[in-house]
């Protein structure tokens, strides 16, 4: 009687083993998707530990759902629209050709417009219905050149603004956590020291004031419109994104952002400061109580204080007390070097920045070492997103009319 030199294994044996030994390669897998959506895993942790944090703190775990609903999904929705569409016609000047072609021969369309334009002045006022027909145009143009995928294109502008929506409460969160633990303004006269040496001896607030000696009244109502204008630019960078370049980039271009003011919040907690305006004597005397800047620095100040002394607050608000490192620069950038290779575009962008730097310094919110942190932490976020060193980064097509849309005028191509 022969006995087997081997017993074979059994069917579910067999199978435990392939299981096990798919093991390393599905956490190597895991692992690379991870390093791949660094921005997504970093969120979801920041997300996860936010609430613990503010039951820590005291903090109400309630956030003003309403304000940023209305000032995201709608103000922000609707300037970015019209910032896209800004662009992309100094990308393509042929991009309104189709559109006057087809309402050269269908010429009610344009009747209608117009008294819809008239309707919106009597009620809104002529700049008010200038900027929403023009808004009402470019979607309906769009619906109507991607019909049939326009869904699709819709979700993916819609995912990525989601996400970025969700991140921007964490980020909110958080500042608010730090701000209760950490003094607000232990940092600015630091800072203020530093411009000193890098602006020859003068200041912020010595330059502003300076100006503001000599600059006209609705001088600074034109700072303040390229100062607030900078988050239409990101929108608009989102956008097109989405519509030329694909979903994935588009949360890219989001997770980059985010990425970014998580940076911030970790340099506000280590070196927190407000701004030249927390310091100047003479800024709420001396400064426009007209503008919008004005309330809103005050505001700011109240609030930041209410929380440092840990005085009951009602909920979360959409307040940012972060100067160093400057978002204002950093997210531009991020938005340029996305749109890097629309030249036209990418002029553009950047003649508006130089401008919009004078109106920080000039409204006092920033620092000029603010504007550096704000350079090197655009720089961290891109190079942390977008692993330039391992992914292998393919330029973008040439612009296209055949594939253009609406509010991009652009082709598609992959980032």
């Amino acid at each position: 009687m022969s006995f087997p030199t081997e017993i074979s294994a059994s069917p579910s044996h067999r199978f435990k083993e392939a299981r096990w030994a798919a093991w390393p390669e599905a956490c190597r897998r895991l692992a690379w998707w991870a390093l791949d959506n660094f921005h997504l895993v970093l969120t979801a942790i920041l997300a996860a530990v936010l609430l613990p944090a503010l039951h820590w703190l005291g903090l109400p775990l309630r956030f003003n759902w309403t304000g940023l609903i209305k000032a995201y999904w709608v103000n922000l929705t609707l300037q970015s629209i019209f910032a896209a569409l800004l662009l992309s016609l100094v990308s393509d000047g042929q991009l309104l050709r189709p559109w006057w072609k087809r309402h050269q021969q269908q010429k009610a369309r344009l009747g209608i417009l117009f008294v819809l334009f008239l309707v919106e002045c009597l009620f809104l006022g002529a700049s008010t219905a200038l900027f929403l027909s023009v808004v009402m145009v470019t979607i309906v143009e769009f619906l109507e050149r991607e019909r049939g995928i326009a869904r699709q294109k819709a979700l993916d502008v819609a995912i990525p603004a989601a996400y970025l929506f969700l991140g921007f409460f964490v980020m909110f969160g958080y500042n608010d956590v730090i701000a209760a633990i950490r003094f607000y303004g232990a940092y600015d006269a630091f800072f203020n020291r530093i411009d000193s040496g890098i602006l020859f001896g003068t200041t912020v607030s010595e330059i502003a004031h300076a100006a503001l000696r000599v600059l006209p009244s609705w001088a600074y109502q034109v700072l303040e419109f390229f100062y607030y204008g900078m988050f239409a630019q990101v929108g608009a960078g989102l956008l097109i994104s989405a519509l030329c370049l694909g979903r994935k980039t588009a949360l890219r271009f989001a997770g980059t952002i985010l990425v970014a003011y998580y940076l911030a919040l970790a340099l506000f907690f280590l070196w927190p400061s407000q701004g030249p305006f927390y310091l100047c004597a003479r800024h709420f005397s001396e400064f426009p109580q007209r503008l919008q800047t004005y309330a809103y620095q005050k505001i700011f100040l109240e609030n930041v204080q209410q929380l440092w002394e840990h005085r009951a607050i009602s909920r979360i608000s959409t307040d940012y007390y972060i100067a160093f490192p400057c978002m204002h620069i950093a997210q531009p950038l991020i938005v340029a070097w996305f749109l890097r290779h629309r030249k036209r575009m990418l002029a553009i962008l950047l003649s508006y920045d130089v401008i919009m730097v004078a109106a920080i310094l000039l409204l006092e919110w920033h620092y000029a070492v603010d504007l550096i942190g704000g350079v090197v932490v655009a720089a961290v976020a891109v190079l942390t997103v977008n692993n330039l060193p391992r992914r292998q980064q393919q330029g973008c097509g040439e612009l296209s009319l055949d594939n253009a849309v609406s509010i991009s005028g652009e082709s598609e191509s992959s980032a």
